[in-house]
């Protein structure tokens, strides 16, 4: 059963397992596209690996085939954070941000902050590592918090104010280092600003 398709990757379902496949960019030299999804493959898969021995909530990596482009992780049961946010956005925003700064900690950047990444098990769990990466740089996480806002502001914008002040206060409360982040997001966000 197809779940989803995204500029990256088909995602469908197969029982209590859910399939990534990186199709093929024909618009890409044939070697430079079929490294670039092996490359992507694997590094996911790796990073699924860290979080699952991190205990962090997170699907689960089963198998990947990094020749085929193929990734075969846990489907995880529930709503997204994008469907039920509005329901409660203080509690929700705190745990999100709790969750992002234990992410931080451990070095891992997300990449792709949305409340469509996140799914309500018995507890917020992060899905679509496609974009993540190892970093220790303050930057980095700053960007990240950064899409965490931006997609606050998109897709609830009843409510995101007060959602991702929570954000940041669980944030503060789980990560030591944070002042330096928040600082950096302050350069990252007039960056932005000046954009406009």
């Amino acid at each position: 059963m197809k779940l989803a398709q995204g500029a990256e990757a088909i995602i469908t379902r197969e029982g209590n397992a859910v399939i990534k496949h990186r199709f093929e960019k024909k618009y890409r030299h044939p070697e430079i596209d079929k490294n670039l999804r092996k490359y992507r493959t694997r590094r996911e898969y790796k990073i699924l690996e860290k979080l699952e021995g991190l205990g962090f909530p997170a699907t689960r990596k089963i198998d990947y085939d990094e020749d085929k482009g193929i990734l075969k992780i846990t489907f995880i049961k529930g709503p997204t954070v994008k469907e039920i946010l509005h329901k409660n956005p203080k509690k929700l925003g705190r745990e999100i941000g709790k969750k992002i700064a234990i992410l931080h900690k451990c070095n891992i950047i997300h990449g792709d902050l949305t409340t469509s990444n996140m799914i309500l098990d018995e507890e917020i769990k992060f899905i679509d590592f496609g974009l993540s990466f190892s970093s220790e740089r303050d930057e980095d996480k700053a960007v990240d918090l950064h899409l965490i806002r931006q997609a606050l502001e998109s897709k609830h914008h009843k409510i995101w104010e007060e959602c991702y002040k929570e954000v940041i206060e669980g944030y503060k409360g789980e990560y030591p280092e944070h002042k330096k982040v928040l600082k950096r997001l302050e350069i990252v966000e007039a960056r932005g600003r000046n954009k406009h």
